[in-house]
């Protein structure tokens, strides 16, 4: 599966435009693909509890979605870090 990465996490991806392997087929999965795949991403994507930070957002085929959400392996994902500053 192809996703768009934005921000901060393309200096962690290398890439604007990565490719996963999720293990299902939720937002959960893709995401839990892309921390193994690039690690670097785990501190703009997740807390110290490991909870996915709240500002961060996750895109299907255009409409946001939320962590349990369904995602298909034809989709177009993006993810969006969380941002620091004002």
């Amino acid at each position: 599966m192809e996703l768009t990465v934005y921000g901060p996490l393309r200096s962690a991806t290398g890439e604007k435009r990565i490719g996963v392997d999720p293990g299902g087929p939720t937002v959960r999965a893709v995401l839990d693909a892309l921390l193994e795949e690039y690690p670097r991403a785990e501190s703009h994507l997740v807390d110290e509890a490991g909870d996915l930070r709240p500002s961060v957002r996750v895109t299907v085929n255009g409409d946001r979605a939320a962590i349990d959400d369904d995602c298909p392996p034809d989709a177009e994902v993006a993810v969006f870090p969380a941002m620091r500053g004002g």
